[in-house]
């Protein structure tokens, strides 16, 4: 087990802060994890985790040119590959840490493998969430036994909450990414990857801290040094990148993106050293790119995936002929608030453009409304809405506008449906 901090959290659970650049920080080099480590993490985890399926992808298959399968940790207990993290740190505890307890912070995936993980090992787990935190994630970590207390509009914020807590309580830190029990459980999907797959060429795996990806790394590169890893961040909150280029973990200023599973403004200590020396690649995905991978899971896969879980996926799309199969995606979560997957899924219909905004000026006289719709209708796009403007300056005295919202059939039929406007003779504005 790693050593206790004076201030009662684990010396791999502390930020390190930046240095400039060419000084060395007086910290420790924190803890390797090895394939000892990963083997055990699984002894610990039987009978706790799922070995969850490796499902093949027909349509992915083909725009690579090789077979690609999807390793479904959506459909792992609490709904992501956390809770091998959570329990494998809980459970390596000493009984007198086990009773003051454990506290994490967490947006919604790793709080509930903390609070399972702590249910089923007769825990008392506290969780610091930020106010942001999907409503559904908020309630999942209640009804597992954990106090949840809401928190700042971030992980950092949080995760400076929890280490208050632990400070003040001598409540253990699980930390969501930066301790080696974390990573180690993390390594069991890997081990799981090349058991079900051994032909496998290529891992590609989500990042945000970097705990999977070095899990992963750590237990494959030991088997099969051959595999290649690509870690995939959501370009927004790209911190690996940089990270990377300085040979030390930084900080990003206001990292951003929709996949709150991989919002992590800094990589861990811990798994950093271990990405540096074991990942081959880290790719960056745009927001578009991965609304676009979450609505082909839906489609095509029947897979229910939270953005982060998607971001493999994105990468594939953006890049096929860039990847040699046979190819394992690591699906790494499922828990997608009903209300942002509403939206996802329109913004990666119109990115696939299956939706059309455009506006029109007509002549504003009865009947001009029924003819544009019929040219519409001839053109196979189906009308979602309709406003009608008149009393814009920019206007005509005898000109409207009307702002369409059209369903469409991609983007040739985008295309197709605007020159169709024009051939009969409508000005397109937008």
């Amino acid at each position: 087990m790693a050593a206790r901090a004076a201030d009662g959290t684990d010396a791999a659970d502390r930020d390190v802060p930046d240095v400039p650049d060419g000084v060395r920080p007086p910290a420790e080099p924190p803890r390797a994890v090895t394939l000892d480590h990963v083997l055990g993490a699984r002894k610990i985890l039987s009978g706790v985790v799922r070995t969850t399926p490796l499902e093949g992808s027909r349509h992915l298959s083909g725009l690579i040119g090789a077979p690609v399968h999807l390793k479904c940790e959506n459909l792992q207990r609490t709904g992501s590959f956390k809770v091998r993290g959570a329990y494998t740190r809980i459970a390596a505890l000493a009984r007198e840490e086990r009773a003051a307890g454990v506290v994490a912070a967490s947006a919604g995936n790793h709080a509930q493998g903390v609070a399972l993980a702590a249910a089923l090992l007769g825990v008392r787990a506290t969780v610091f969430m930020p106010v942001s935190a999907p409503l559904p994630k908020i309630a999942a970590t209640r009804s597992y036994g954990a106090g949840v207390r809401l928190c700042g509009q971030g992980l950092d914020e949080a995760l400076s909450a929890a280490r208050q807590h632990a400070r003040r309580t001598g409540a253990v830190l699980v930390h969501p990414f930066d301790h080696p029990d974390v990573v180690a459980g993390q390594g069991t999907v890997g081990l799981e990857i090349l058991e079900q797959c051994p032909e496998v060429r290529t891992i590609v795996v989500a990042m945000g801290g970097g705990g999977l990806a070095a899990g992963t790394a750590v237990a494959v590169k030991a088997l099969r040094p051959d595999v290649r890893i690509v870690g995939v961040q959501a370009a927004g909150a790209a911190a690996y990148p940089p990270s990377l280029a300085a040979g030390r973990p930084v900080t990003l200023a206001e990292p951003v993106t929709m996949a709150d599973g991989i919002l992590v403004g800094r990589p861990g200590a811990v798994p950093f050293a271990l990405v540096r020396e074991l990942v081959d690649e880290v790719r960056t995905v745009s927001e578009d790119a991965l609304a676009r991978a979450l609505l082909l899971c839906l489609e095509r896969a029947k897979m229910v995936v939270e953005p982060a879980g998607a971001a493999p996926v994105a990468a594939l799309l953006a890049e096929p002929d860039s990847f040699e199969g046979p190819l394992v995606a690591v699906l790494s979560g499922g828990n997608v608030d009903p209300l942002l997957l509403q939206r996802v899924l329109r913004h990666g219909m119109a990115a696939a453009g299956r939706y059309l905004s455009l506006s029109v000026r007509l002549t504003d006289r009865p009947g001009a409304l029924a003819a544009l719709l019929e040219v519409l209708s001839a053109a196979d796009a189906n009308v979602l809405d309709v406003g009608h403007v008149r009393t814009d300056p920019r206007l005509g005295l005898t000109e409207a506008e009307v702002e369409l919202h059209l369903e469409t059939k991609g983007h040739a039929h985008c295309a197709a449906v605007r020159e169709a406007l024009r051939a009969a003779g409508y000005r397109v504005t937008a």
